[in-house]
């Protein structure tokens, strides 16, 4: 989108109503792949209609796949089985998916053709040796640029089962070794320094392939066969998380939200809420190709400062954001510790965050690993995104009970991660518009 595009969001009554947030992006990026390499056609819903997901399955159509779509965020995917897809001399455009490229190295790695893989300005200067070192250990050919894309991954190269240990966790590189692992003779095992999302994991069993998994490690061996299965794609948590602090700030507020994903790798901020005083329930608890799934209910409760316990920062290292807001309004003070990869998300989130509500009058304290903040009344104000998707949606947040309306500052990159936010918002009770 050209131009700035700033919001205003002021205090507006109590937030009602259920909120259908965008499916889960990781989950949406998994169930193409796995369904494009299985036996027969896979139904996919709540399929996150966003660039990247797009880019994976225009990836997939390059390749032989044939995916209908229904209707929105629905696809149903004709499985080409596991030695059905077909080259092509066409580069594969992940467009701007680290997710979309890391997997599809490994999945092509065990290929009989060539292939070529290229993403955007952005996703061209990201590395990709901690996933092609490891393939290559694998007996793997994939040559890059100095580390970065264009991947050109060699085809016709037979592929041996590695016991390996990831120097740093990631799941993207230990779900790209398990693809690899499903073309590879023997067994192929992950260990992680500490466990990261389980996903590739847990749909792995859901379309029939074996697999031990446990969290830090997971095995699977080759020769089995991926069997088509209809997948719900869960409701995104990191989408979920503003309005679960959103309802639990403002009084008199209740919302629900449906079918929201609970891989218990992501909620952390769930349980820090609820060590704060919020009044989250969680109904209908079931699994979605997988995943555990649940309706959260949410209601305004007040809340009080914690120390949050580091165990916690892992599972909710998306949604600091968001919990920064809930301390800056609860009572007596919240201390985060253990959280430095923060500032070097999208932006320093840390001092972003920081700066933002100390310009609505929160009194907040950087440390190298987190902050302390100080609870207590916000008012209106003038803060900036820094083009961070995450910190424009928790100050839309912060304007629900600020005194005055809060102007946030470039959110025209907001609808790449969570399309039609200010539309649901809006439908929910809040009063957020473009700024004039």
């Amino acid at each position: 989108m050209s131009g700035r595009m700033d919001w205003s969001s002021r205090a507006n009554g109590p937030l009602h109503g259920s909120v259908r947030v965008p499916g889960d992006k990781s989950v949406s990026h998994r169930a193409l792949m796995l369904a494009a390499i299985a036996e027969g056609d896979s139904h996919i819903r709540g399929f996150l209609e966003g660039e990247d997901t797009r880019a994976t399955a225009a990836v997939l159509a390059q390749l032989g796949v044939r995916i209908d779509t229904p209707s929105s965020g629905e696809r149903v995917v004709h499985g080409a089985g596991l030695h059905g897809l077909r080259g092509t001399t066409q580069a594969l455009d992940c467009g701007n998916a680290g997710t979309g490229m890391r997997l599809l190295a490994g999945l092509l790695a065990g290929q009989a053709f060539d292939s070529t893989l290229v993403g955007d300005a952005s996703l061209s200067k990201r590395p990709m040796r901690r996933v092609t070192g490891p393939l290559a250990l694998m007996g793997a050919r994939i040559d890059t640029h100095d580390g970065l894309p264009p991947l050109h991954v060699h085809g016709g190269q037979p592929l041996q089962g590695i016991r390996y240990e990831l120097p740093v966790a990631s799941a993207q590189v230990k779900s790209a070794l398990l693809l690899a692992g499903l073309y590879a003779a023997g067994d192929t095992e992950i260990i992680e320094p500490h466990p990261t999302r389980d996903y590739t994991e847990r749909m792995l069993a859901a379309f029939g392939w074996p697999i031990a998994f446990a969290p830090g490690r997971a095995k699977l061996s080759g020769g089995h066969v991926l069997r088509a299965t209809d997948v719900e794609v869960p409701a995104d948590f990191s989408s979920a998380a503003f309005f679960l602090v959103a309802a639990s700030i403002v009084p008199g507020s209740v919302l629900r939200l449906p079918a929201v994903g609970l891989n218990p790798r992501r909620t952390g901020l769930l349980q820090a809420l609820q060590l704060m005083g919020a009044d989250i329930a969680v109904e209908h608890r079931r699994e979605a190709g997988g995943e555990p799934v649940g309706d959260l209910v949410v209601r305004h409760a007040p809340l009080h400062g914690v120390e949050l316990p580091e165990a916690l920062v892992p599972d909710m290292i998306d949604e600091f954001p968001a919990l920064f807001v809930a301390a800056a309004v609860a009572s007596g003070t919240t201390v985060i510790r253990g959280a430095a990869e923060l500032r070097v998300k999208e932006s320093d989130r840390i001092a972003t965050m920081a700066a933002g509500l100390r310009a609505l009058g929160a009194t907040i304290e950087e440390t190298p690993d987190g902050a302390i903040i100080h609870g207590g009344r916000l008012g209106g104000g003038t803060v900036e995104s820094h083009l961070d998707h995450r910190i424009a949606m928790s100050f839309a947040v912060a304007g629900l009970v600020a005194a005055g309306a809060v102007r946030i500052g470039d959110c025209s990159h907001v609808a790449t991660s969570f399309p039609g936010f200010l539309e649901l918002a809006n439908g929910c009770g809040f009063a957020l518009q473009v700024a004039p």
